[in-house]
């Protein structure tokens, strides 16, 4: 399936490194936007989170996140529309596993971000010491 992601001889276009963004196809934005939207949701992020330290059945990812397999199987499908994740069959069992390498950076690039702004915020709101007084 092409994205719209590349441009003349095959070269990537869009939001890559330090480079600005190049123009995207409207279904490339689309794809994008897909991605961004499955990321959305704290049970997505535990099940990827999951996901990260190895390929799991439904059962084992239940096992670790929590909820409903209904629920996860939901998440999971989400995850999988968005192409985040991929599955396969593993006896009686389907698999789940990280299908883009790359989001695992992305993920910690934003965990990054959260973490710096958090410490940078409470540093904002702590009480400032006191001073001491001289004699």
């Amino acid at each position: 399936m092409d994205s719209g992601c590349a441009g003349a001889g095959g070269s990537r276009i869009g939001y890559s490194g330090a480079m600005p963004p190049a123009a995207l196809t409207e279904r490339a934005r689309e794809l994008v936007a897909a991605r961004f939207r499955a990321l959305g949701e704290p049970m997505r992020l535990r099940i990827l989170e999951r996901l990260f330290r190895a390929p799991a059945s439904v059962g084992e990812i239940l096992a670790d996140v929590g909820g409903t397999q209904a629920n996860v199987s939901r998440h999971l499908a989400v995850l999988r529309s968005g192409g985040l994740v991929r599955r396969r069959r593993r006896g009686l069992h389907i698999v789940y596993s990280i299908a883009d390498p790359t989001l695992e950076r992305i993920c910690a690039i934003v965990c990054d971000s959260v973490t710096r702004d958090a410490h940078d915020e409470a540093r904002a709101v702590a009480p400032e010491p006191a001073r001491r007084r001289r004699s």
